[in-house]
């Protein structure tokens, strides 16, 4: 059991260039599998929901700020983009960026940098539950269901991503309740939560890679600004969720909650509700921030065994 753990370990540093390579190569079969995404979402939640106290869960202040981060700059950098006749395609692509809600998986991160577990699992719920609500509103008037009545759109896009975010929760916490045997069951299983996510990636980078080749021909101008976009808002989001961690006493908390994104989720809601194009802004973040988070990985791993070596 022991060997089985380190080779997974081992394994998941490789997961992402993994993704990609099989993104580039298998792009045309992607398209095809598009319907399963966001049933693997559904279960990559459900697996990390069940496998925590939701009842123990308690907001924080910090989650404020990251809330508000999220929900005001996202629509707030879209409108003056807007205003400034810059090109709708980067408009949607840092929409959905910065909207985009945090990866299920950054417990795993977070916590082998030192963060506190508590105050991580607290914010995937809740800053998961706040995303399920906003962004069927933004998407009703942004993106391609201009033309339905406000509350037809609203309400249609909350039965799509409501059900695929918000679902879990509302499912783990009756179990807990109710079902307190079959949760535990369930909780065994979250391990499985990774390897869900790098399916999920692979097929919603699959998708992008594939749009790319259909369409990017004459979009490169807007494919080399989503890029410059990602990387910018992928180092100020880091630093400034680091910043403000810094403020409540859990820097890593704090910029990895506000830099880690669900690029598989955000790339989902892309592709149904913006331009498909804008995606490829989640396909450079999730390359930029999977290399920053590699190399806090082995900083942090460097510093400790540098102090264990001091002290020894």
């Amino acid at each position: 059991m022991q060997k089985i753990i380190v080779i997974a370990n081992k394994i998941r540093q490789y997961v992402l260039p993994i993704a990609i390579i099989l993104g580039l190569l298998l792009h045309e079969y992607c398209a095809a599998f598009n319907v399963v995404v966001p049933y693997i979402i559904f279960t990559i939640l459900l697996l990390t929901f069940c496998a925590v106290d939701i009842r123990k869960l308690r907001f924080k202040p910090l989650f404020i700020w990251i809330i508000l981060f999220q929900v005001v700059v996202s629509v707030g950098c879209y409108s003056l983009l807007r205003g400034l006749n810059v090109n709708e395609i980067v408009a949607e692509g840092i929409l959905i960026g910065v909207l985009c809600p945090v990866a299920a998986s950054v417990a795993v991160v977070s916590t082998m940098l030192g963060a506190d577990r508590n105050t991580v699992t607290s914010y995937t719920v809740i800053g998961n539950l706040v995303i399920s609500i906003v962004a069927p509103i933004y998407f009703s008037f942004i993106g391609v269901n201009q033309d339905m009545p406000f509350w037809a759109s609203f309400l249609q896009i909350l039965r799509r991503v409501g059900t695929v975010i918000g679902l879990p929760f509302f499912v783990a916490l009756a179990l807990q309740i109710a079902w307190p045997k079959a949760n535990a069951v369930v909780a065994r299983f979250k391990g499985l939560a990774f390897y869900l996510w790098a399916v999920a990636l692979f097929l919603t980078l699959g998708q992008t890679i594939d749009f790319i080749f259909l369409h990017g021909k004459g979009n490169l101008y807007s494919i080399m600004w989503l890029g410059v976009s990602a990387l910018l808002f992928c180092v100020i989001q880091f630093g400034l969720g680091k910043w403000i961690g810094h403020k409540y006493g859990d820097t890593i908390a704090g910029g990895q909650l506000l830099g880690q994104k669900n690029s598989a989720m955000g790339i989902w809601m892309a592709n149904h509700y913006l331009h498909p194009l804008a995606s490829v802004y989640l396909a450079f973040y999730s390359v930029f921030q999977n290399l920053f988070n590699s190399w806090q990985i082995w900083y942090f791993g460097r510093k400790a065994q540098k102090n264990k070596t001091r002290n020894s």
